[in-house]
């Protein structure tokens, strides 16, 4: 890592740990000062970027004391562009310390004691996004610097799937050509590596793009649709609407269904939040009765039709899940939730524990909602039966967790 020069303020500190967003925690002068792209260990020679009250944001200038897990990074742009945070990190280093920050957060915001063996489940960490959304600015292509609108041109994402590689390169050749819509601030692509599913997100005034444009990207992309398109995933073909949500990790779908569903058997089970219905065609396969809500009507459809091509019986329901559960009256021998970031919720939490399922599953994309509702579940009498990091997300703070409940 290069030096730089730097404002009046700056200092040489330890970092402790990392923690939930990237950034690893230093203190100074009984002040926490976080700063990104570090490792646990290292000594390091930082800039005060930021000062809020009890918090200083820093900015690297030298590692003076290098962790073994460091390394170099694979993209041209990492540290600019706000899509990775450890790629200075060997992979198997972010996922144990993916896994401390999982504690620290289940201790911290759920005053929970996190499992003692926190099961680690990886893939390909490179290569593996199925879905990334692309940001332009007039002959600029690439993700967003962190914080901020600012594009940071990228000719190759190591982390996306070669088919979205290939739709990054016939968009960067398409914004050079005077044909190019210059309105377009925003597209979405999502591949099962034959098709590529193409959304238009933000333009200017909303204006809208015209039919010509998309046959263009057809020429220069093979393969691209504005429909849904078909996704092969646990045996089964699933219909994806981009407003439908999909995981995003290719290698490790199959995975996660399996650890979301675990060993639980029984008649009667019910899945929340069940999108284009991933799992719910698996659970059809060891349950009598499936229910499946979902509060999007695109995903509905989507999942009505995947259910009927498999031939599997499920409950479709087209409702909150506050709502759902407001009516439910007899437990299911397994509930399974794979809720937003914003997690469950209190009034979510609050009708399970009514509800008393003997068996609960959540998938969460966010350890602190997480602590946040394990926390409600286990005041009331629920227990955590085993826990699971699904890393679907190499090179990020972000993480997946399975977690297994039961009275």
């Amino acid at each position: 890592m290069q030096k730089s020069e730097g404002p009046a303020l700056d200092l040489t500190l330890p970092v402790e740990k990392l923690v939930y967003g990237g950034s690893g925690l230093s203190r100074h002068e009984g002040r926490v000062v976080m700063t990104p792209f570090v490792l646990p260990g290292e000594t390091v020679h930082i800039a005060i970027a930021k000062e809020k009250k009890d918090v200083l944001e820093g900015r690297v200038l030298e590692v003076l004391e290098k962790s073994e897990a460091r390394t170099a990074a694979l993209c041209k742009v990492f540290e600019r562009c706000g899509g990775c945070h450890y790629q200075h990190a060997l992979y198997p280093a972010q996922v144990e310390m993916k896994k401390d920050v999982l504690r620290e957060v289940l201790q911290r915001i759920g005053k929970l004691t996190p499992p003692e063996e926190i099961e680690a489940i990886t893939g390909e960490p490179w290569g593996y996004r199925n879905r990334i959304q692309l940001h332009i600015d007039g002959q600029k292509v690439g993700y967003r610097q962190p914080g901020s609108h600012t594009v940071v041109d990228t000719s190759e994402c190591p982390v996306a799937s070669p088919k979205l590689n290939e739709a990054l390169h016939a968009l960067r050749r398409m914004v050079r050509n005077h044909r190019f819509p210059r309105f377009v601030r925003s597209i979405e692509f999502f591949t099962n590596e034959r098709d590529v599913q193409v959304n238009v997100g933000e333009t200017m005034a909303g204006q809208r793009v015209a039919k010509p444009f998309f046959d263009w990207l057809e020429q220069e992309l093979p393969g691209t649709a504005t429909g849904p398109i078909e996704y092969a995933a646990n045996g089964n073909q699933y219909r994806v609407h981009y407003k439908s949500f999909f995981q995003v990790n290719r290698f490790l779908i199959g995975a996660l269904t399996k650890a979301a569903i675990g060993d639980a058997t029984g008649d009667t089970a019910l899945e929340l939040y069940a999108g284009v219905g991933l799992f719910s065609l698996s659970l059809a396969s060891k349950f009598a009765s499936v229910d499946a809500v979902e509060s999007v009507k695109v995903a509905v459809e989507d999942a009505e039709a995947n259910a009927k091509r498999a031939k599997k019986k499920i409950g479709h329901f087209r409702a909150s899940t506050e709502e759902f559960l407001a009516g439910v009256q007899t437990a299911p021998d397994f509930i399974l939730a794979d809720p937003p970031r914003a997690g469950l919720g209190p009034e979510a939490v609050s009708h399970l524990v009514r509800i008393k399922a003997p068996r609960i599953g959540i998938v969460s994309c966010d350890p602190s909602t997480l602590a946040r509702d394990l926390k409600g579940l286990c005041e009331a009498g629920y227990k955590i039966r085993s826990m699971a990091l699904i890393d679907l997300f190499p090179q990020t703070f972000h993480m997946e967790t399975v977690t297994h409940l039961e009275l």
